[in-house]
């Protein structure tokens, strides 16, 4: 049996309850939801990226690009991406800022399949992402 193995990149904060942002198994890497914090500072409370969708997306997917980092992946082995947004009106907005960011990490696979559900998440966040990844 493989060993599990939970995935904290040295930029973010231990998460507010009993979960891993990451966690792989094998050649199997699920990324927990990330939201828009910026990287970790020591004292500080996490806070988001900004106020805009285009501030907090783009810093939730670096979240995400991390923890897939430090379990050994990359965009390229993601083969799900799961969306949740607060706002209808945003689902343009954010698919232009996804469909930018992915152009521009020049991926050699298919794009991933992805989902997007509508949520409520805490006060002040737009967007979180999750993400399943398969190794080799």
């Amino acid at each position: 049996m493989t060993d599990k193995t939970a995935l904290t990149p040295s930029t973010h904060t231990t998460p507010p309850a009993k979960f891993s942002h990451g966690v792989r198994k094998g050649n199997i890497l699920q990324v927990a939801g990330q939201v828009g914090f910026l990287p970790a500072e020591p004292g500080k409370p996490p806070a988001p990226a900004g106020p805009t969708l285009r501030e907090q997306t783009l810093q939730t997917l670096a979240n995400v690009k991390a923890i897939l980092r430090e379990g050994g992946a990359g965009w390229d082995d993601v083969m799900m991406i799961r969306v949740y947004l607060t706002d209808t009106a945003h689902f343009a907005e954010f698919n232009e800022l996804y469909d930018a960011y992915f152009e521009e990490q020049a991926l050699t696979a298919p794009p991933a399949a992805r989902t997007t559900v509508y949520v409520g998440l805490p006060a002040g966040l737009l967007v979180e992402i999750d993400a399943l990844a398969v190794l080799g």
